[in-house]
This record gives C-alpha cells, sequence and structure tokens, in this order.
C-alpha cells in the first residue's frame, strides 16, 4: 500500500526574504531573537516567527529593527521592496527564492567554518537529533531548499554540539544522522550552482560517515560525492568511484541491497553521460536486480530506491543515451506513484518532458513540465534540462498563454539566472 504524500511547507511569500535578511543582519549583530525583541519591544518569539516568515513584519516594526541593528535604512528599503512584491508590483518569486537563500548562506558558511569548534549552546539529545535530522532528509527529499537554507545554520550547529560532545557508539550514532544534515546542506549548494562549496560540504559528509562505521552511511557519501563528477563532466572516473564503492559493500537484503542498488543507479547514469552505454546497461542490470529481488521501494540513508525508482532511470538513461522514442515507450502508461519522493518523481516528468520535445510533442510536453512543477516546484525551477526544454518549447511552440506563464516562471522569458 502506498504511503501518504508528505505535507509540503507553505509557498514561499516575499516575507520570506526580509525574514532571513532579519536573521542574518541579527546574527551579524550577536544578538540573540530575545535581546532584539528586548530592544524593538516585542518578544523574541515573535522575531523567531517573523525570520521564519510565519509572521509578517510591520513597516513600524521594520524600522525599529533597522535602527536597532545600525542597517542604515537597509532593513525598511527591503521592507518596501518585499511589500511591492508582494502585490505583485515587480520581481517574480524565483529572485525571491534564491535571494532568500543566498542570504542565509553567511551564516550557513560560519557553521562550516567552525564545525570542530562548537560553540557552548546547549546539545540536544540523540533521539532529538535523529528526529530533526528525519525533518531534514524529508525536506530534501521533497525539494524545500529554502526553507532548509533557513533552519539548517542554527540546527546543524546544535547537531555539532551533540556529536562533539560524544563519545564510543553514542558519536558513531550522531555521525551517521550528521552525515545526513550535511547532506541537506550540500543539496543547497549543489542545486543553486555553487559547486566549490558544495565539494568542500561533500568532503565533511566523506569525513563524518567513516566515523559512523555504518556502511549505508558510508555508502550514501560516495553516492553523493559523485556530484563532483557530474558538475565537473569527469563522468567515467564518477562511474569508477561508484563502482569501487559498491564493491567494498557486503551482500545483503533491505538497506544494503538498496546502497548497492543505489550506486549502480547513480553509476549507469555516468556511464550514459560518458557515451558508454554498454556499461550503463551493465549497471542499471545490477541496479535492477537489487531491487526486484530484495528491496521494496523506500529511502534507504536519506535515497529512495526501489523498483519505482529504477525504472525512473531506466527513461533517463533513454533521454540521455538520444533515443527519445526509447524513453517515452519506456514510460507509456506509467506514472511514479506517490509514495516515491518528490524530487525524485519530478526527475521523471523532466525526462519525459525532454523526450517529448525531441519528438515534437510540444503540448504533451508543456503538460508534463506543469506536472513536474506541481510536484517539487523548488527542483524543477532551477533544473538545467527543464531550462532547456522551456527555451526549445519558446523557440519551436506556438507561445500560449501558458507556455507564457511557464517561461516568466522559470526565468526563461525574464533572464534570470536560474
Amino acid at each position: 500500500m502506498g504511503q501518504k504524500p508528505r505535507q509540503l511547507q507553505p509557498a514561499l511569500s516575499a516575507g520570506h526574504l526580509f525574514g532571513a535578511r532579519l536573521r542574518q543582519r541579527r546574527a551579524d549583530a550577536g544578538l540573540s531573537q530575545q535581546k532584539l525583541g528586548r530592544l524593538v519591544h516585542i518578544s523574541g518569539d515573535l522575531i523567531g516567527k517573523i525570520e521564519k516568515g510565519e509572521r509578517r513584519a510591520n513597516r513600524d516594526l521594520a524600522r525599529r529593527c533597522d535602527s536597532a541593528l545600525g542597517c542604515a535604512g537597509a532593513l525598511l528599503q527591503l521592507w518596501d521592496r518585499v511589500e511591492a512584491e508582494e502585490r505583485g508590483v515587480r520581481s517574480p518569486t524565483g529572485a525571491i527564492e534564491r535571494e532568500t537563500v543566498l542570504s542565509c548562506l553567511p551564516a550557513l558558511r560560519r557553521v562550516l567554518d567552525a564545525y570542530d569548534l562548537p560553540d557552548d549552546g546547549p546539545a540536544p539529545t540523540s533521539d532529538e537529533v535523529r528526529r530533526g535530522v528525519g525533518r531534514l532528509v524529508a525536506m530534501r527529499l521533497s525539494s524545500q531548499y529554502v526553507g532548509l537554507a533557513q533552519e539548517l545554520p542554527e540546527t546543524l550547529q546544535s547537531y555539532l554540539r551533540a556529536y562533539h560532545s560524544a563519545v564510543g557508539q553514542s558519536r558513531a550514532e550522531l555521525a551517521r544522522h550528521l552525515t545526513q544534515a550535511f547532506r541537506a546542506a550540500d543539496a543547497i549548494a549543489d542545486k543553486f550552482g555553487m559547486y566549490d562549496l558544495s565539494a568542500r560540504i561533500i568532503g565533511m559528509i566523506g569525513q563524518v560517515a567513516a566515523e559512523s562505521g555504518d556502511e549505508p552511511t558510508i555508502a550514501a557519501a560516495a553516492y553523493v560525492r559523485a556530484e563532483v563528477f557530474f558538475a565537473n563532466q569527469d563522468w567515467q572516473v564518477g562511474r569508477r568511484m561508484l563502482e569501487q564503492a559498491a564493491a567494498y559493500l557486503p551482500s545483503g537484503d533491505g538497506p544494503m541491497a538498496a546502497s548497492y542498488g543505489a550506486l549502480q543507479m547513480r553509476a549507469a547514469v555516468l556511464a550514459a553521460r560518458a557515451g558508454r552505454p554498454d556499461q550503463a546497461g551493465e549497471h542499471i542490470a545490477e541496479a535492477t536486480a537489487a531491487a526486484a529481488a530484495r528491496t521494496a521501494e523506500g529511502v534507504y540513508a536519506g535515497t529512495a530506491f526501489g523498483p519505482d525508482s529504477v525504472r525512473i532511470h531506466h527513461v533517463t538513461l533513454a533521454v540521455d543515451a538520444g533515443d527519445p522514442a526509447e524513453a517515452l515507450r519506456l514510460a507509456a502508461g506509467w506514472v511514479p506513484p506517490l509514495h516515491v519522493p518528490p524530487e525524485r518523481r519530478s526527475h521523471f516528468f523532466v525526462d519525459l518532458a525532454d523526450a517529448q520535445v525531441r519528438c515534437g510533442r510540444h503540448e504533451e510536453a508543456l503538460t508534463t513540465l506543469q506536472t513536474a512543477r506541481r510536484v517539487a516546484p523548488q527542483h524543477v525551477r532551477y533544473h538545467p534540462q527543464v531550462q532547456a526544454t522551456v527555451r526549445t518549447l519558446v523557440q519551436q511552440a506556438t507561445v500560449s498563454s501558458a507556455l507564457g506563464e511557464l517561461s516568466r516562471w522559470t526565468g526563461v522569458a525574464s533572464g534570470i539566472r536560474a
């Protein structure tokens, strides 16, 4: 029986940008939420809600915060801009998303810089870390990058406190959870094209995963490391790295088989990008066997794997091999079930739209992209394959109101860098 789909966060509003900038300015000033609240005569809890975008500041409060933080009018000017954006005067949501993420990165970088120098704040329990990391994993698999960017600086810092204060098996267990927290941070860096930051985080993932001593966690670190080779287009080296990581895994069912299959599945994509369909076929056959014989569809060590995920990758491999007709044949009459995480499901629709455009089925491609957008909007908006497909549609198809709206939403028509 399929699982119920995860509940997603509310749609991003322009108020999130003001909240993120307020948090950045407050952190730069070295003030707690409670201290700033006292300075502007409201509660620290309300400051926290404004920073998360859960409550809206009025103009007078924006002015008081600006004065208390010594922002020389910058916060007040931002509030005026946000107000205009919420009324639809200017700046599409994509710009708001990007700027909100970018405004959170300085705080995240500071946490990463001091990853081995935890401060003296309170440390959460192991159970609290486990539950919190579970939430981060769910957000990553739902492509909620803005929410991750807003939550990670504070939560990651608290998890590092717990990790560095633990010993023995407790420390190894926290290392396993911390691997997934770092992975959530890497998802933001990778999605927004900050490949140097991504590579740095991936190095941390490898170190912490090794300390966990957990084979699926170590395999997950190798799976994430492949992003470096995708970014550098060094596909064969990345494929060999994944092949070696898979060879080191002991045989087994469940999580172990899922780790093996996920590595093989990603190695197949790298082989296809390298123009080696023979190797791609061998890797995807290994993944198919692991999924069919030993693994139900699910999330294992932070990675979706199972028969449905493998089927999605079969479509991807056909697209990468330049055979859109085969991709359409493989996809015919099937859609990923809801228990597959949104990011993985959206990949299917992104590849399907690519194949449809190549076969001249423009209206179907537009409908497919709209479906992908509903499934995982923050993933689809910035996906380079989506950008290319929308550009082709604009050039080759009749520009309907729906296509025009999609091109503006992705930034293709307005020139917003995605």
